[in-house]
């Protein structure tokens, strides 16, 4: 589950006695850098301040805040001097001879400065105070830039929030004015940004599918999931319905980013070393079996045989949004161990559907993607890192799979691992290539008319480019759009279902199956192999969290939504079967979520309050 860096807030609000400010109080913008003198940036930057604050005039007030270069006793003694000033016109004044007096700031420079506001002249005792008032404002916005999540100098806050555009005069005053453009944008990233966002949108989804499929534009929807969109290639034509493309088109898109996330957290994540892994892979293989036995038991022959893999799957975009719900009452540690149990749980169900929910094969077809499989290896052996390459023959891939019988989406999965991931690049070296061709194209003439050259601009393209691997620059664009566009979709083209008598009837024992598998199977499967990878001493559990946070984990582990959807799709071809088979996985995931709630937040009551204590098994409650 893939989600944005909450964007940063002011933490320390613009006051008159603390901050060094230009403009009136009463200005509709308020604009507040984190800057150094010594920051070359900043002093870039410093020049378009000055034109933002020329085109808005009494709109805009101006707030500086110091953020001295770690390391840089020039930096620390250029801000002292600038808190030096006896007052705030005379800060401005010292503050502009530093941020101009030449390139780069000298010794020199901070000695002729001293000397211009007269510093040199003032009596010790005098001085000793002037430098003790300036060191403490000075440590006060180190911290509330610490606070406000301020990694780099200059970094700036519009109204409060943090501006990480560009910092032409243009974007600031595009984002200044809260034009439409960037005002959709940073709603946007608001939005990402908020834990429970994905969860959200994927509920919204689902109540408008069930509301369309109770109202009378049922029809009309379902017309419109059923008709078929394609392309012509000469005499030979390719089209599936609606619901089709989003089922076997888009949703490979959602298994490409379940790959990758795989990939990455067995090679750097939660799940790259054994004392991380255990626990999660134990949760997850317990989390899965237990339900497929619960429903095999309870229907053990008949047309519904082959659904036993519905409750198997947990959907991981509402259980992260109901923990992150709960916000600082769920340990970090908790939410680590969800997710990565989740994840484990994925490849278990990917591997279902491959081996038990495929169509009858063709193997023409199933050689040729084998095939592509292999050119994708050689090429990802070759060092091969154009994505576009891999795409290319990814497209290829899924038709070849979709052809055979096996299901499309398995094409993203069989891309993720073979789109290869990269050494860390060493910024330091690729930062000053890119310092080296941005100055030496300053020097041309019409750069400022015609912009940088085309050779410039491959290089710069270059450079980008090594800064992440494919793999995580593909994860990076995919996974908000499959979190936020491609599973909404799914849910809204199936989640519906028409509650009427028919469905109810006769399916009394296929929902049973399925309920107990999700609420009771679940929680069951998991609780169980964790305590036995405990008391096996092959793991242990943190400490962090208890066993009542962990049970509501595993309740949450319940909600299947997502997943089971899909795998019920696969297993049932009569509707009515697939209609009861959604509202049981409904039923099933709402009595989850409601029961790992409760679960975790009787626990956060009193968890932290008191010490682990041991039981007669050993095992730490």
């Amino acid at each position: 589950m893939t989600h944005l860096e909450p964007p940063g807030r002011l933490d320390r609000p613009v006051d008159g006695r603390l901050d060094h400010i230009l403009g009136d109080a009463s200005a509709e913008i308020t604009l507040v850098e984190y800057g150094s003198y010594v920051c070359s940036h900043c002093r870039a930057a410093n020049e378009e301040i000055a034109r933002v604050r020329s085109h808005l005039g009494d709109r805009l007030r101006y707030v500086f805040r110091h953020l001295p270069i770690p390391g840089s006793e020039i930096a620390r003694r250029a801000a002292e001097l600038a808190e030096s000033a006896h007052s705030n016109e005379e800060f401005w004044k010292v503050h502009m001879r530093l941020m101009t007096r030449s390139a780069q700031l000298t010794e020199e420079d901070i000695t002729v400065v001293t000397r211009e506001i007269g510093l040199e002249n003032e009596e010790p005792q005098q001085a000793d105070v002037v430098a003790e008032k300036a060191k403490t404002r000075i440590d006060a916005d180190i911290r509330s830039a610490q606070a406000s999540g301020v990694r780099f100098t200059p970094t700036f806050f519009i109204n409060d929030r943090r501006y990480d555009g560009p910092w032409d005069e243009s974007s600031l005053t595009d984002a200044m004015l809260g034009r439409l453009g960037h005002r959709m944008q940073s709603a946007a990233l608001d939005f990402a940004a908020w834990g429970p966002s994905a969860g959200v949108l994927l509920l919204l989804a689902t109540i408008v599918a069930v509301l369309l499929s109770n109202l009378r534009v049922h029809d009309e929807f379902e017309r419109l999931m059923h008709e078929n969109v394609g392309f012509l290639i000469g005499t030979e034509a390719f089209g599936m319905s609606l619901r089709h493309w989003i089922n076997d088109g888009l949703l490979t898109v959602f298994f490409l980013v379940v790959g990758l996330e795989i990939k990455r957290e067995m090679t750097v994540g939660r799940l790259a070393t054994t004392a991380t892994a255990i626990l999660p892979i134990a949760a997850a293989i317990g989390g899965m079996l237990a339900p497929a036995l619960m429903y095999w038991l309870l229907i053990p022959s008949g047309p519904w045989e082959h659904g036993w893999g519905i409750p198997m799957a947990t959907d991981t975009a509402f259980a992260v949004a109901i923990i992150a719900m709960m916000g600082r009452r769920v340990p970090v540690e908790l939410r680590i161990f969800l997710t990565a149990a989740a994840i484990v749980d994925d490849i278990g169900s990917i591997a279902i559907v491959a081996l038990f929910y495929s169509e009858e094969l063709n193997l023409l077809y199933a050689a040729a993607s084998v095939a592509l499989g292999l050119l994708l290896w050689f090429f990802n052996r070759a060092h091969v890192y154009r994505v576009s390459m891999y795409l290319l023959l990814g497209v290829t891939l899924w038709a070849c799979v979709y052809a055979s019988g096996f299901h499309a989406s398995l094409a993203g999965i069989v891309l993720a691992l073979l789109i290869p991931t990269r050494a860390p690049a060493n910024l330091r070296a690729l930062i000053g290539q890119a310092d080296t061709i941005i100055a030496a194209e300053a020097q041309r003439g019409d750069v400022l008319r015609r912009g940088p050259s085309l050779p410039a601009l491959r290089a710069l393209d270059a450079i980008h480019d090594r800064i992440e691997s494919p793999a995580d620059r593909l994860l990076r664009y995919a996974g908000t759009r499959s979190s936020y566009l491609i599973l909404p979709l799914f849910a809204l083209a199936n989640a519906g279902v028409e509650i009427t008598p028919a469905v109810w009837s006769g399916h009394e024992p296929l929902m049973l199956a399925i309920v107990a598998g999700l609420f009771v199977g679940k929680p069951v499967g998991i609780m169980a192999a964790c305590a036995i990878a405990v008391r096996l001493g092959i793991t242990t559990k943190p400490e962090a969290y208890s066993w009542q946070q962990l049970l509501g984990a595993a309740a949450l582990a319940g909600i299947g939504f997502t997943m089971s959807l899909f795998i019920a799709g696969q297993a049932f071809t009569e509707t009515t079967d697939f209609a009861a088979a959604k509202i049981a996985v409904f039923l099933a995931s709402i009595l989850s979520a409601m029961a790992g709630a409760l679960l975790l937040l009787t626990a956060g009551k009193h968890s932290t309050n008191r010490a682990a204590e041991p039981t007669p098994s050993g095992i730490r409650l």
